[in-house]
């Protein structure tokens, strides 16, 4: 739900040493995109960003990605393992991961049961503020939604097309390779906010486990949404990483 102005606090801040590209995915503003695609994923938003940065003629680039947007790093990063130097992963929603772990699915049918249908519910019936509602304090906790700032609030409404087309998706949370995982050879951060709720949490533990070259910062203060809950504290961590790779 968010789009290239989410990561204001983190482009002033990595622009004095780097390079800085933020975009926004397709469907999220203010891109136009028309028709959804039944089968619209992080594998989709993926190749896109694999022709983005073929655009910009850029090599390896160190990847910075939150959520569905890291979720999307990784899968590129799987794909194309060519393309990055270093990948930064806040808390993607691999969530097909923990389930073969301790107490992961039942976490995974909860999430499915308890926050996914209902927001495709919500879509399905035309209500889009009801579904960034329950989606925001199913995946930051509840009351999430009302404790953002108003232009916050205001800027996921703008980018329910895009949570929608996942929610219209025959597999909106496609089942990356651990296999490739193992096989990677990318300095990896995981970030993770210290209030993050533990479905979050058990997929950070299997991307440590499964990426050979990684390592786990935590966020103070921070939620889900720790680039934006701490900014300092994030692009310390985040900064401190890419500054030794």
């Amino acid at each position: 739900m968010g789009d290239y102005r989410w990561w204001g606090h983190q482009v002033e801040s990595f622009s004095r040493r780097y390079r800085v590209f933020s975009y926004s995915r397709r469907y999220s503003y203010p891109n136009r995109n028309r028709a959804i695609t039944p089968d619209h994923s992080a594998i989709t938003e993926a190749d896109d960003l694999a022709v983005l940065v073929a655009q910009l003629g850029l090599r390896r680039a160190h990847f910075v990605g939150h959520s569905y947007g890291a979720y999307t790093a990784l899968a590129l990063a799987l794909a194309r393992p060519d393309m990055p130097r270093t990948l930064v992963l806040a808390e993607p929603p691999v969530h097909r991961w923990i389930r073969d772990v301790p107490e992961g699915e039942a976490l995974f049918e909860e999430i499915m049961s308890a926050v996914w249908a209902p927001v495709k519910k919500a879509f399905e019936r035309g209500d889009a503020e009801c579904a960034i509602r329950l989606f925001t304090d199913g995946m930051g906790g509840p009351g999430d939604f009302d404790r953002l700032p108003p232009g916050a609030r205001a800027a996921r409404l703008q980018n329910a097309r895009a949570l929608e087309a996942l929610t219209r998706s025959s597999d909106a949370f496609p089942a990356l390779s651990q296999e490739g995982a193992r096989r990677l050879a990318l300095p990896t951060l995981v970030v993770e906010g210290e209030q993050t709720i533990r479905i979050h949490r058990l997929v950070d533990d299997e991307l440590l486990r499964c990426i050979p070259d990684s390592e786990r910062a935590i966020i103070p203060e921070a939620g889900h949404g720790a680039p934006r809950d701490n900014p300092d504290a994030f692009n310390e961590a985040v900064l401190s990483f890419l500054n030794r790779h």
